[in-house]
């Protein structure tokens, strides 16, 4: 990894051999390191997931057995993992959707800071 790469900062999932299969796992990590390095990925990699929130998209992996979804947000200076899971509906779960708002909102809080809330060093 290059110092000029973003890290990953992994808020819930792994991407792990099982349950992912060997090619995609492999798959899963060239794509993050590619947007570790900068690379803006679209369809049929990637797509914006607005409803998460402003800089959040839904890395998309075909596995044999599973089409596998990570929710992440590109931070000016983290690729950050909100969740990993098997997608099994055309439309994302509305659960899903909700817990990575949570888990966005808190990283935000923690990061960024707001009243009451730890403030990140500038």
């Amino acid at each position: 990894m290059s110092p000029h790469d973003k890290p990953l900062v992994w808020l819930r999932g792994a991407v792990t051999t099982p349950p992912f299969g060997v090619d995609a796992r492999i798959e899963t990590g060239f794509l993050l390191r590619r947007l570790q390095r900068g690379d803006l990925l679209s369809l049929p990699q990637s797509r914006p997931m607005p409803d998460v929130g402003s800089g959040c998209h839904e890395l998309r992996v075909v596995d044999p057995g599973a089409s596998w979804r990570i929710m992440y947000y590109l931070a000016p200076d983290a690729v950050v993992i909100l969740d990993v899971f098997a997608k099994k509906t055309a439309a994302t779960p509305r659960a899903v959707i909700a817990e990575c708002r949570r888990r966005l909102a808190e990283y935000r809080r923690v990061t960024q800071g707001t009243p009451g809330g730890p403030r990140a060093s500038r």
